[in-house]
């Protein structure tokens, strides 16, 4: 039972199954705690099943659409100096690596 009286649907052992998917390691607290956390949410979402949605046509955004991206424009860009400046190693103004193919 949870502190309203009600029992709850999510069993600690539930919420460890849960959690182990998640690889999540909790207390038994926190089993108990997250148990009637998820038994609201899931208590909730029973709610908006039962909601009558049929006149209601699929939406993938209330937002308006509006584009986001930045407009291309050509811009200065780092010297190859100040590029290399940071590789462990360089050679003829290149990023030189280790081979990994003989």
């Amino acid at each position: 039972m949870d502190k309203r009286g009600k029992e709850t649907k999510l069993s600690c052992v539930e919420v460890g199954h849960i959690a182990e998917l998640a690889k999540l390691s909790l207390t038994d607290e926190e089993k108990e705690r997250f148990g009637e956390q998820l038994s609201a949410i899931l208590e909730y979402a029973e709610i908006l099943q039962r909601l009558d949605t049929k006149a209601i046509p699929p939406t993938a955004t209330v937002l308006p659409l509006r584009n986001v991206m930045v407009a291309d424009g050509v811009r200065p860009s780092l010297s190859r100096e100040d590029i290399l400046a940071n590789a462990p190693e360089a050679e003829n103004g290149c990023f030189k690596v280790r081979a990994i193919l003989e």
